[in-house]
């Protein structure tokens, strides 16, 4: 009511616009847009190598425009640095999402050496671009600022394990976390790079259930003997050959004999 007793009008709420009601919507479709160019690079770079991925090709899988990969990225050397921080960025994301209980060092490093496996197994795109980086000498992902967060949050959390499996009296305290992180990855990375090459050169495939589960299990035996702490004065005998290798000599003379 006003000062003279009249009602005042009521006053109606203005109507807000659609981008008043939702607020970030141009920095939602922004991100969008710059995530879909993110997946066709990695689709693209992981298929053309960095050479033979152009702009032009980027943007027509992302269904998008040249002009726009060099708004976000800059170049497409810009957009190549940032297809492999995100690669490296969700790997560090899968690992961090296993439940890993320290005060259990060895089942836990047994999942970490499992899921390094996997994970190289699963993602052929993830290798594919490693392989890619290192024809170039590793000149892109030199220059990011971002990759050696993840490689130090990896070393980290196998450091704590191997100091966790020293003060149970499992681990050897002699074990750098470095060497053990890059023997992991090495087995992982080598065995999928080349599984190709190696099944042609051994003569039998590597991509089958049974040779990859092999591998695993012995990746896993390999990485446990190198951290316990009776290395290497209580390794098996020699002449204790293993299951697998007893087999490998039975299949090796059976060649032999038949002239194969």
């Amino acid at each position: 009511m006003t000062e003279d007793g009249l009602i005042a009008p009521r006053r109606t709420p203005a109507s807000k616009s659609p981008l008043a009601r939702r607020p970030g919507v141009r920095a939602l479709a922004a991100q969008a847009t710059r995530d879909s160019i993110l997946r066709a690079a990695t689709k693209v770079f992981a298929r053309y190598g960095f050479a033979g991925g152009s702009v032009e090709k980027i943007s027509k899988a992302a269904k998008s425009y040249d002009r726009m990969i060099y708004y976000y990225f800059g170049s497409k050397e810009g957009l190549f640095i940032a297809v492999l921080e995100d690669i490296y960025r969700r790997m560090d994301e899968s690992e961090a999402a296993i439940e890993l209980d320290l005060a259990r060092p060895v089942e836990a490093l047994t999942e970490i050496i499992r899921f390094v496996l996997g994970y190289y197994r699963k993602n052929p795109d993830f290798v594919a671009l490693l392989n890619t980086e290192n024809l170039h000498r590793g000149r892109h992902i030199a220059k990011s600022l971002r990759a050696r967060e993840y490689s130090s949050r990896a070393i980290t959390l196998i450091g704590e394990l191997l100091a966790s499996g020293v003060a149970q009296g499992l681990f050897r305290p002699d074990v750098d976390a470095r060497d053990l992180y890059l023997l992991i990855a090495s087995t992982g990375y080598f065995y999928t790079s080349n599984r190709h090459t190696l099944s042609a050169f051994l003569g039998e495939p590597l991509e089958t259930a049974e040779r990859v589960r092999h591998w695993e299990e012995f990746v896993v035996e390999t990485v446990l003997r190198t951290v316990d702490v009776g290395f290497p004065e209580e390794l098996s005998p020699p002449n204790e050959a293993s299951t697998w290798q007893k087999s490998r000599t039975a299949q090796s003379q059976a060649r032999s004999s038949s002239g194969t």
